[in-house]
């Protein structure tokens, strides 16, 4: 059972991939993927020498075909006699003969079980009898346990890698398009695995929707411990983007299951150079252990509580705060503040004190002892004020409270509902705080807003993003969010940057949306056109654009399915070629990509959805 308040690594089993295990108690390795074309030698080693050199310890290749697959054995002849024995994982989609040719020349193959024999997904309704169920699963497995007998005669370890987008009609015809889908696309492989004793495999569960992918893994360890199954872990959020976006959407997804010591390597999918990516991932997890020498937290599991299928935690309504209201956030200024962005407006500034001179078209919390009576301005408390909240005739407050205070609070907010609970964490583990005030409340019956303070000193505006994203992961998942109020304590970040990085998170967990999302692949060697500039292009003429979400995809092998909730889709069909979607429904085909931007702008106005 996962202790959800103190961190502890998930027990797996070691898997040994080429010289260097995973898993077990081996550190979270990092991986990253070339974007070059197999078939290029020179290109495809030189970019593995980047990423090793920025710290990568997997270099994973396409292999869309059978000559790719073979030629791994040139580009890891060339790795070896220049002294780098990081291991090559090939990656293997539709063609189970490339997976067989590839386990002769990588240290470990993945393969995509929604299309390994299965036809990908058509988005066709199909119907199968339980019999023709079972005859489709007897063809997976004549087909799986030759490829297993290669790897075991190699020592190659395999990846069951299940993408979002490229789950089977078989699965979709039985289970829809859900998270016991997709675990079940997962077990019918690793039921196989555990049948023949081979136990070099390592799992993933992938989606670009951040809610899904974190759900899904949660049901995935449930589901395998069931089954006395104790495989290690690949995480990531796949499409996640570029730039900042990238960056928070990432942590937050998986951050939220490093947390709850889930995961034994992950990749951080950046639409940006392989080794960009590096660095990133290897913050985020350095980030995530430091929670393991935090102090004890004693938090109680709320009975009500849903860990594999979380609910948005009941609250009433205080204000704009609650209920089903998209969560706020606040914000703190002072007398140096930068002024908040139109677009990212926080719902309240909190300004401590006194009210500043120069006030912006919201809210405002100023502390207790300060306040007067003023329409759109609100009283904040903490422990040390509590017994002010009775006398005090506003009807919205904030109580600044920890976790380890919440105990003396708990009759004050039982008989003031129009109190909204400021968690504060003050140790290391702050997470754990957070999850143990709220399940507190919950087991107490209160039904008070909470919203989450995190504070920081950072220099460097990545490591706060990552940082407080990955902070706040596992809260946004499980539901208990329905405020946030990020704090930098260095003044070289701007207001504005913490504001947007605030944004960014509920919009990273899909809780509220303040601009456009692009759905973006990080390229790889079927990459059919310049990603970054075309990813440039797209944003250039669409980032006005509020609530839409685009993708931008490669090629067509993840496409379609990946950018599923996507409005509109723009997938490279062919060598400067590009096909448009809106939604799952592809409207036009192999455009000339110098006309392919354009094109999009003029389908998104045909749809009535250019809206600034």
């Amino acid at each position: 059972m996962i202790d959800l308040f103190n961190y502890a690594r998930r027990k797996s089993v070691e898997v040994q991939v080429g010289a260097l295990a995973m898993g077990g108690k081996k550190p979270i390795r990092i991986q990253s993927m070339t974007n070059t074309v197999t078939m290029d030698t020179k290109a495809c080693v030189e970019q593995a020498k980047r990423i090793i050199g920025a710290g990568g310890e997997y270099v994973r290749l396409t292999t869309q075909g059978v000559k790719e697959a073979e030629n791994l054995k040139e580009i890891n002849i060339a790795l070896r006699t220049q002294g780098y024995m990081t291991p090559l994982i090939a990656d293997v989609h539709f063609n189970a003969n490339v997976a067989d040719v590839a386990a002769l020349y990588a240290e470990k193959v993945r393969i995509n079980p929604g299309n390994y024999v299965d036809a990908a997904r058509t988005f066709k309704q199909l119907e199968y009898t339980d019999e023709e169920y079972a005859q489709e699963l007897q063809k997976i497995r004549a087909r799986f346990i030759p490829f297993l007998n290669i790897c075991k005669e190699q020592c190659t370890a395999i990846r069951i890698g299940v993408n979002h987008g490229s789950l089977s009609d078989r699965i979709m015809s039985r289970y829809g398009d859900t998270p016991e889908g997709m675990v079940e696309s997962c077990m019918e492989f690793l039921r196989i695995c555990k049948d023949e004793q081979f136990d070099n495999v390592v799992i993933s569960i992938k989606a670009s929707n951040t809610v899904v992918m974190v759900n899904t893994v949660r049901l995935l360890v449930a589901v395998m411990q069931s089954e006395g199954m104790h495989y290690p872990l690949h995480l990531g959020v796949t499409e996640a983007g570029d730039g900042e976006d990238g960056r928070i959407k990432s942590a937050l997804g998986i951050g939220a299951l490093l947390a709850d010591g889930i995961g034994d390597t992950i990749r951080v999918s950046l639409s940006e150079a392989p080794e960009a990516e590096i660095p990133v991932a290897r913050k985020l997890v350095q980030h995530v252990l430091t929670r393991s020498d935090a102090p004890y937290i004693p938090g109680e599991l709320a009975r009500s509580f849903d860990y594999l299928h979380p609910q948005r935690r009941h609250t009433f309504a205080i204000k704009n705060i609650g209920n089903h209201q998209p969560p706020v956030v606040i914000s703190f200024h002072d007398e140096n503040a930068s002024a908040p962005s139109p677009q990212f407006m926080p719902d309240y500034i909190y300004c401590g004190a006194t009210l500043p001179s120069q006030r912006y078209q919201t809210a405002y919390i100023v502390d207790a002892a300060g306040w007067q009576d003023e329409e759109g301005v609100w009283p904040a408390f903490n422990f040390n004020t509590l017994g002010d909240i009775e006398t005090n005739p506003a009807s919205l407050k904030f109580l600044f409270i920890p976790y380890l205070l919440l105990e003396q609070a708990l009759d004050v907010l039982k008989a003031h509902p129009e109190v909204v609970v400021i968690s504060q964490g003050v140790s290391a583990n702050r997470l754990g705080e957070h999850r143990a005030l709220v399940h507190q409340l919950m087991n107490a019956g209160i039904d008070n807003p909470v919203v989450i303070f995190q504070h920081y000193g950072e220099t460097n505006l990545e490591d706060f993003q990552i940082k407080s994203a990955a902070d706040m992961g596992a809260l946004v998942f499980d539901g208990v969010v329905d405020g946030l109020f990020l704090l930098n304590q260095n003044s070289i970040l701007s207001t504005d940057a913490i504001e947007q990085t605030s944004f960014g998170i509920l919009q990273a967990g899909r809780l509220r949306t303040t601009k456009t999302e692009y759905i973006s692949c990080p390229g790889c060697g079927r990459t059919l056109f310049d990603l970054q500039s075309t990813i440039a292009r797209v944003k250039q003429a669409t980032s006005h654009l509020r609530g839409l979400k685009i993708g931008i995809m490669g090629c067509i092998v993840n496409g379609p399915g990946e950018m599923a909730d996507a409005d509109y889709g723009y997938v490279g069909a062919g060598r400067g070629k590009v096909s448009l979607y809106r939604r799952r429904e592809c409207v036009e085909k192999n455009i000339p990509e110098a006309e392919a931007v354009e094109k999009l702008v003029n389908l998104i106005k045909s749809n009535g959805d250019w809206k600034a």
